[in-house]
């Protein structure tokens, strides 16, 4: 596809290239695109800002779809070199994964259902067996079958009725969020014409077996935004529209209770929480709301017996607590007080079982299990002595037994899927996740959390791993990731990719900044709407911090953030660039205040309570006090590799185009900076297991060049 020259203004001496060889073997100088600037004034509350690339917001315009293929190609050349390492790379985090695995079973209903990869194959396949595990395999579905003859392939959402003989599943092959529903008879093979478009990929049956009730998106915002009942048998054309959440703020779904007895409609902001429930062997009736919605209200509901219980922050209640009403009178002043609220804990989720009460707290940033008897005789927490671990409750869908499914893992332990017999406290591990390749001992490797000490005053947690061998002197590469946003906490996971940064001298390391649930709900409240800068200043700080105490130095230290994440990543470089050798900025939020003032943009409507309403002068003013593309100024930057996903649903591929753009403008250094757009995916990149390991493949490549490290 060519590109219009009124969209570049290069000189004749300007080349692109594919590849940055010629056929001398010697090296030929491949300059960067250089972007068009048509400026574009955008004005409110009296201020006037000038966009020379808003040009860019057209995925459908050809000049557009060939600027990012310059880009694209521009990348490809200057990284050619690197190729060889990125393909060893890969193959050596190929080489740990167990390709022909499979889950640990669970039943449910009289079968067992397994999720299993085979070798070779990109896509799991998912199957069943019924009561034994002995009997005969029953696949459901083949994701590499159903993924053929697509770039992009996801499968989500399988909804089996109660009598086992459907299932309903979403699929997508663009990387919009966008799925499309379509139910299979699981006795003869059939799948069902009935297709459902525009959905959010999951459903949910009656009791009936025949109604089911699912989740449409606006086309254009993307906003979940109506829930649907949907007959077997008739035409998705004919189905009824149950539930219209109007309101722009909120977004809407649909599940069933564990107890099956409940269908359940939720609709959520930021800040405030409503559900409707109906019963679920009455698919005609209509949905009773559970307790009207109250701004500032936010509520979870959890069905048993003829109970529900509800975690809230109900007067006050920062960090959550537990209370409990009969499923006859459910608004809130009918809800009396289960386990009260603690200042320094957070209460995240409960577990329900027939005699026993699974609560996960989050104290000091560490998760923790405990466990109840409802006849209060005995209450304990599972023993966790570790600083940098996860623990949490996996696949619990039976009421009626004394085990307890939990996940276990830290920095230097694959994940463990244990079994724990909550009346005799003994446990067996069902599955050890696997390292391959023999090179892999966890002793090997050392953990730890440090507290660096924020410019007012806080102290923010970060979490260490690195090879035993490496030295803390000063001289080691160390990559440094946050995320920082939505409450969305960073734990301390495991990651078999990571280690091929740890064996080449990498320390990685998790930034706990404010804006994440870490240290409880303040910590996220301590980092949004007018305090949003304190994540950014976190980060920096303990960059500083890790540089202070010789971990690392700025000539070696390196930085990633994807999505709020990026826009973390965009802040930081323009307020600290000198701290870092190079950052990766995956699919990031640029462009805030652009963003947050087009309200057909997916997402916008939804996120005014997590970044404020530029509509209003005050956010506005804050939000253009930070947002990276608008405060990009002539400085030095640090080298920067920017990806981002042509159907991006989440954060628009023209953020992080137009913001590398502007830098490609502005920027006084002659460090690298890259746009690498994958014109096949969308926000979570590529779809197949092995393909997104090339994705990782390029970022750690990245960095290892940049520390001269070939291999």
């Amino acid at each position: 596809m060519l590109l219009s020259k009124k969209h570049f203004i290069l000189p004749l001496s300007i080349i692109f290239a594919v590849s940055c060889q010629n056929q001398n073997n010697e090296m030929v100088d491949v300059s960067p695109p250089v972007a068009k600037k048509d400026p574009k004034n955008l004005e409110i509350h009296g201020d006037v800002r000038v966009d020379n690339y808003y040009w860019m917001n057209d995925r459908e315009d050809p000049e557009v779809i060939a600027f990012l293929e310059k880009e694209n190609e521009y990348y490809k050349a200057k990284t050619a070199h690197t190729q060889p390492l990125q393909d060893s790379l890969f193959h050596e985090m190929r080489s740990r994964i167990k390709e022909d695995d499979s889950s640990v079973p669970y039943k449910r209903n009289g079968y067992w259902y397994i999720t299993r990869f085979e070798t070779g194959k990109e896509y799991p396949i998912y199957s069943r067996k019924k009561e034994k595990l002995e009997a005969d395999e029953e696949v459901m579905f083949d994701g590499n079958e159903l993924a053929e003859g697509h770039e992009f392939f996801r499968l989500t959402g399988i909804s089996v009725s109660p009598d086992n003989t459907m299932a309903a599943f979403g699929r997508d092959t663009v990387s919009r969020r966008q799925y499309y529903i379509k139910i299979k008879n699981l006795v003869t093979g059939e799948i069902y014409p009935d297709k459902i478009e525009n959905t959010t990929g999951g459903s949910v049956w009656a009791k009936d077996n025949k109604t089911l009730f699912y989740t449409k998106k606006d086309p254009v915002t993307l906003r979940s935004d109506k829930i649907y009942k949907h007959v077997l048998g008739t035409s998705s054309e004919e189905d009824e529209l149950v539930y219209h959440e109007t309101d722009e703020t909120y977004n809407t779904y649909v599940y069933k209770s564990k107890s099956q007895d409940y269908i359940i409609i939720g609709s959520n902001s930021t800040l405030t929480s409503e559900y409707r429930i109906l019963a679920a062997d009455d698919p005609n009736g209509t949905f009773k709301v559970f307790s009207p919605r109250t701004r500032g209200l936010e509520y979870a509901i959890y069905h048993f017996g003829s109970d529900f219980y509800i975690l809230t922050n109900k007067d006050g209640a920062t960090n959550f607590k537990l209370m409990k009403t009969s499923e006859k009178a459910t608004s809130s002043e009918n809800w009396e007080e289960y386990l009260p609220h603690r200042e320094e804990v957070l209460l995240e989720d409960i577990e329900i079982f027939k005699d026993y009460l699974v609560v996960s707290e989050r104290d000091n940033g560490l998760n923790k299990i405990k466990v109840s008897r409802w006849d209060g005789s005995d209450t304990y927490y599972l023993p966790f002595n570790n600083e940098t671990y996860v623990a949490y409750p996996y696949v619990n869908l039976d009421y009626d037994t004394k085990y307890l499914r939990y996940i276990y893992n830290s920095m230097t332990s694959p994940y463990a899927i244990i079994d724990f017999n909550m009346e005799s406290r003994e446990e067996v591990i069902l599955k050890q996740q696997e390292v391959l390749g023999g090179k892999f001992q966890a002793e090997n490797y050392h953990s730890q959390r440090i507290w660096a000490t924020a410019r007012d005053g806080v102290r923010v947690p970060i979490s260490l791993v690195y090879h035993k061998d490496t030295p803390l002197d000063g001289t080691s590469p160390l990559l440094q990731y946050a995320y920082g946003s939505y409450g969305a906490t960073i734990d301390p996971s495991f990651s078999t990719t990571r280690l091929s940064l740890l064996d080449r001298g990498f320390i990685y390391a998790i930034s706990h900044v404010r804006g994440g649930e870490y240290l409880g709900r303040p910590w996220y409240e301590d980092g949004k709407l007018l305090r949003k800068k304190n994540t950014f200043t976190d980060f920096v700080d303990c960059s500083k911090f890790l540089i202070e105490e010789k971990f690392t130095s700025p000539e070696h230290l390196y930085a990633l953030g994807g999505s709020a994440g990026g826009l973390l990543m965009g802040a930081v470089v323009n307020m600290a660039p000198e701290l870092y050798q190079g950052v990766i900025a995956a699919v990031p939020f640029v462009d805030v205040v652009t963003t947050m003032l087009d309200d057909s943009i997916p997402l916008t409507t939804g996120e005014y309570d997590e970044w404020g309403n530029p509509n209003e002068k005050k956010y506005y003013n804050y939000m253009l006090s930070y947002s990276p593309y608008d405060n990009v100024q002539k400085q030095a930057y640090p080298n920067l590799y920017v990806t981002t996903g042509l159907h991006d649903s989440q954060v628009q591929y023209w953020e992080p185009a137009k913001w590398v753009a502007k830098l490609r403008e502005y920027k006084t250094d002659q460090n690298k900076l890259y746009l690498d757009t994958n014109m096949d995916a969308g926000h979570g990149g590529a779809s197949g297991r092995f393909e997104a390991l090339k994705e990782t493949a390029k970022e750690f490549a990245f960095l290892l060049d940049l520390e001269g490290k070939d291999q």
